[in-house]
């Protein structure tokens, strides 16, 4: 049986040391770090995300701004609020929580961030850093996804890694993190042919694709890492990954639960380049 890998418990750990060090910040430097969350319109999951970062600037002792945006507000005025922002000092990190409504071009907006700011790291700045590995900011869900296989002792050095899923947000910059850390990385894809062969062959077995239990316990080899990037629901509208526990467990030597695994992580890492960025703006590194 897999020993399961803790989010809440590693999370809490990264959002300690970065609690503490942003109380030294205030208490030496008299520098407060915050963080802007820009949201438009009123999609219900995006409002809970907007919450949860909010709660999470709280805890580690961020001032927070929000700015929640009727749905009617054009790509103009965002383009406005997002370039105030930039000017503005007390502001260390500017995210703007997307999706956002259709008549708004996103890759505008992430463009308009100042890529000293952009503590998604989604800028095009911060992508070309991550591929020749001299980054200020790591998107959130990888960087946590590197935490948690740290947390387990694994030593990345020379392992077979898989990644399921491309995308701009995960896939490719989880490659090119597991790269960096010098594994042999493999990434796969929804035209990848043997996709069993090649999971069976991986160490390290990343799922990020949103298929609810798609990767299946006869799909890994014994005593790999599993880490579950995935958010789905099942056939009862219950919560679950994209690697159906029950079965991978019993052939993993690590796995991460949904929820409880790489969730608490992409928050905790938002925090902790937030954190990165003000501590950059200052001339503290």
């Amino acid at each position: 049986m897999a020993q399961i890998i803790d989010g809440k418990a590693v999370s809490a750990s990264v959002k300690a040391e970065v609690a503490a060090q942003a109380a030294q910040l205030k208490e030496e430097k008299g520098l407060e770090v915050g963080l802007a969350v820009v949201i438009v319109g009123n999609d219900p999951a995006s409002r809970v995300y907007v919450n949860n970062k909010k709660k999470a600037c709280e805890a580690v002792g961020f001032k927070s701004f929000e700015y929640a945006l009727p749905e009617e507000t054009t790509q103009e005025e965002l383009l406005a609020l997002v370039e105030k922002l930039n000017k503005d000092k007390s502001v260390n990190g500017i995210l703007v929580q997307l999706p956002v409504p259709r008549h708004i071009d996103e890759k505008a907006i992430i463009n308009a961030i100042s890529p000293d700011k952009d503590v998604d790291a989604f800028h095009p700045v911060n992508v070309g850093k991550i591929m020749i590995g001299e980054y200020s900011f790591l998107p959130c869900t990888p960087a946590g996804v590197m935490r948690l296989i740290e947390s387990t002792g694994v030593d990345i050095t020379g392992k077979q890694c898989v990644v399921i899923g491309r995308s701009n947000i995960v896939g490719k910059p989880q490659a090119m993190l597991l790269l960096q850390k010098n594994g042999t990385v493999t990434i796969c894809h929804s035209k990848t042919k043997n996709l069993k062969e090649i999971c069976l062959g991986a160490d390290i077995l990343v799922v990020a694709i949103g298929r609810a239990k798609f990767v299946t316990g006869d799909m890994i080899k014994e005593g790999a890492v599993v880490i579950d990037v995935g958010m789905d629901r099942d056939e009862n509208g219950k919560l679950c990954g994209d690697v159906d526990f029950e079965s991978a467990e019993k052939v993993a030597g690590y796995i991460t639960p949904v929820p409880g695994g790489v969730g608490p992580m992409t928050i905790a890492m938002l925090m902790k380049n937030t954190l990165t960025a003000a501590m950059q703006q200052n001339g503290l590194m």
